[in-house]
């Protein structure tokens, strides 16, 4: 049974590109990297860390809905897919140009 959504805004270092992400500044939870925009497989629910994985999460798709974008990530490890709403500063280029 899944957990309550737990709201965390934590900076972190980036363990695919190496680069420190800031916490989001608008105030939202940010689970992944802004410049990569790859996550980490932390979570059961957001934001509960209960995961055993920890495996690295690739931006597999963004699609737009209601003008929000989403991006879905897939777990390298155990390919469990996952969506996350993108940040105003996500590079969501990058996912077109790579």
């Amino acid at each position: 049974m899944e957990g309550q959504f737990t709201k965390l805004n934590e900076s972190f270092t980036c363990l695919n590109c190496g680069k420190f992400v800031e916490k989001d500044l608008n105030g939202s939870s940010r689970n992944h990297c802004n410049f990569c925009l790859c996550s980490l497989h932390l979570d059961i629910t957001p934001g509960d860390r209960l995961s055993q994985c920890h495996g690295l999460m690739f931006p597999i798709d963004i699609i737009s809905i209601g003008g929000k974008n989403i991006i879905f990530h897939k777990c390298s490890r155990c390919n469990i897919i996952k969506k996350n709403k993108a940040l105003i500063d996500d590079n969501l280029m990058y996912f077109y140009e790579n």
